[in-house]
């Protein structure tokens, strides 16, 4: 019986455990089928558990009745088995022409294998829908629909215990130095403003809804009020929005609060985090103090707030050249743009020499032809240098894809002629020469100019800054490539302007502090809302953020002052917030804070391809469990109970 075995015959190690120092011992290993080979008399399976494999072998000699189930055993069949550990012995090398140890380098237990001498078959299984490997060729639908099939898959077993490590880790760190873990919860009172929430009918209040809380960020901010100093807590959160790969409805943050703090000290505590989280997933010393990066400088520089510092190819803002140069420099739409206050980008594509590509990128984008070309004869494509003459007119495409009228571009010739320029047929020498001199181009280069309203313009060059990297193997299309630049971006506005609603909105929330010298722009004869810049912060790795946060107001005056200039009234204010507004009255000492995404920084530090790979169980782009078919229909007399009525969508 399966019962008694188990508790007569204790796992001694797990199934990566064993090695050439265990030959001699006896041992028991419990687990699954990986894969079976016949030998004829001899059978050898590779037991596979969660910290690896380990070659069985049934011998008739040894065993007649272990051997006789060994025949039986196929794929993904549990059982135990108890035997002795010995070396693989020898096998006959034709290229080496002499026996050599029978060894697989591939595997940590590859030196040994266990002889059976008992064996307990403790369940058989079905035909799986896919093999449980590594490398299979089946879509995500399939495997997400068999999630639990899927997880046992060695490379996402071991993301997943990463991502477990990580959580202890976590937790370790924030304890060692004097952080409380302390829990917020799910369900709340609906908020107007940010992300749409999930609604929960409350079957005890009739024709009222909880929300549940897209961030703990107003109890974290009760907690500072309440006294306790350092909070963190890692939680669950809940958006209804639109997916896409880095996005679920469902995340996972790492929360965090401090009080009488300054933005440095924030600074100091995450940066230790991301350093012990780099050393005990991958034994690096991650450089600290981080870079920091003015918000305005990223925009002009990269195009957004979280630029990938991996690689150069920066922007260079045109406008003060175009201006000075006027109608007269001859290039009419870019001087129609400055009319318009609109922006004028270029970027450089430089060719690159052999040998110049990263090691790193070019690993891993040699592992990422590998496994999408199983076939080993293959020819891995060496690094590109530069971009083709089709490869250039297909990146206008691209660009019109994100909304952009075409790519203005310039090929520079080795006697300086500018090629494949159109729009500067007319330009005069010395615009071309000033743009030459502030691009940094040289001969050999390529000149890609984009030019129209400020915010399309920095997203579309940012974009093809990225898009550009890859092709160019710069970076790899996933993963570090061997560089993880981890940066700061500090200091921007704390409004943004809605050109529909022609309004003032919080560019992060109503709380964020602003920075004591731009107060003055608040209110009064000096009031200009784009002046007033705050202290809020983004850390960013490799063009991703992982974490944002702020120093909070904890004045009410100002509070006021902030809520005014966003034409909140006193009476607005009171029905989103009151509960915080009431709490800040009491004694509410200086605080900050900063949430990470778990999921993100899981994603980033196992280099795996796609967000869903570290979530156990994720939801499609469609926001539905394959696996469970949630969301499901309730009855008529579940609705009845929650006073909630089903309407058809409306048309």
């Amino acid at each position: 019986m399966a019962s008694d075995f188990i508790s007569k015959t204790k796992r001694s190690h797990s199934c990566g455990a064993l090695r050439a120092s265990h030959i001699g011992e006896q041992v028991v290993l419990f687990g699954w089928v990986h894969n079976r080979r016949d030998h004829g008399g001899l059978i050898f399976i590779d037991l596979r558990d969660r910290e690896g494999l380990t070659q069985i072998v049934f011998d008739p000699a040894v065993s007649r009745e272990a051997h006789a189930t060994a025949e039986a055993l196929r794929a993904e069949w549990v059982f135990g088995i108890r035997g002795k550990v010995r070396s693989r012995g020898l096998q006959f090398s034709k290229k080496e022409n002499k026996e050599v140890p029978a060894t697989n380098p591939n595997l940590a237990t590859g030196e040994i294998e266990v002889e059976v001498t008992e064996i307990q078959v403790f369940n058989k299984a079905e035909t799986p829908p896919f093999e449980v490997s590594d490398h299979i060729d089946v879509s995500e639908e399939r495997r997400l629909a068999f999630r639990y099939l899927d997880l046992r898959r060695p490379a996402l077993q071991k993301v997943i215990m990463t991502r477990s490590k990580m959580n202890a880790a976590t937790r370790s760190y924030f304890v060692d130095n004097g952080f409380l873990e302390l829990e917020t919860p799910f369900m709340g009172r609906y908020t107007p403003g940010g992300a749409r929430n999930f609604l929960v009918p409350s079957r005890l209040n009739p024709g009222k809804f909880y929300a549940l809380a897209e961030s703990p960020q107003l109890y974290k901010q009760l907690f500072m009020v309440a006294g306790f100093d350092r909070y963190f807590q890692i939680v669950k959160c809940f958006r209804d929005e639109d997916l896409r790969l880095d996005r679920q409805p469902e995340f996972t943050q790492i929360d965090v609060e401090m009080s009488f703090v300054a933005q440095e000290d924030v600074f100091g505590i995450i940066e230790g985090l991301l350093k012990r989280l780099w050393k005990e997933v991958h034994g690096l010393d991650v450089p600290t103090p981080f870079k920091r990066l003015d918000f305005d400088e990223s925009m002009r520089r990269y195009g957004n707030d979280k630029p990938d510092t991996r690689f150069g190819m920066e922007h260079t803002v045109l406008n003060g050249l175009i201006e000075k140069f006027g109608v007269e420099g001859g290039v009419a739409p870019m001087w129609e743009t400055v009319q318009q206050k609109g922006l004028i980008k270029a970027l450089v594509v430089s060719p690159v020499a052999d040998g110049q590509h990263d090691p790193g990128v070019v690993k891993a984008k040699e592992e990422a032809f590998r496994r999408a070309n199983p076939n080993p004869t293959a020819k891995v494509p060496p690094p590109p240098k530069e971009l083709s003459r089709k490869e250039i007119e297909e990146l206008e495409q691209y660009v019109m894809g994100m909304g952009a009228k075409g790519l203005a571009r310039a090929k520079l010739a080795e006697n300086g002629d500018w090629t494949q320029a159109p729009l500067f047929k007319n330009a005069k020498p010395e615009l071309k020469a000033a743009i030459l001199e502030a691009t940094g181009a040289k001969p050999g280069d390529l000149i890609l100019f984009q030019f129209g309203p400020e915010p399309k313009v920095h997203t579309i060059m940012a974009n093809l800054r990225v898009h550009l990297a890859k092709k160019l193997w710069l970076i790899p299309e996933f993963g570090a490539g061997g560089k993880w630049n981890f940066l700061w971006v500090v200091n921007p506005p704390l409004f943004e302007y809605d050109e529909e609603s022609k309004t003032w909105a919080a560019a992060h929330h109503a709380f964020t502090r602003p920075m004591d010298e731009c107060l003055k722009y608040l209110d009064g004869p000096e009031q200009d809302l784009s002046k007033v810049y705050c202290y809020r912060y983004d850390v960013v790795l490799n063009g991703f953020e992982i974490g944002g946060g702020s120093i909070r107001l904890h004045d009410p005056a100002v509070q006021a002052k902030v809520f005014k200039a966003m034409g909140i009234t006193e009476e607005d204010a009171r029905s989103k917030f009151g509960f915080l507004l009431d709490a800040l009255k009491f004694g509410a000492p200086p605080h900050g804070g900063i949430a990470l995404g778990m999921d993100r920084l899981s994603f980033l530090i196992t280099e795996t391809e796609s967000l869903r790979d570290v979530i156990p169980f994720p939801k499609t782009q469609k926001g539905t469990d394959l696996m469970t078919g949630a969301p499901g229909d309730v009855d008529e007399k579940q609705l009845r109970e929650l006073y909630v009525k089903s309407a058809p969508p409306a048309k």
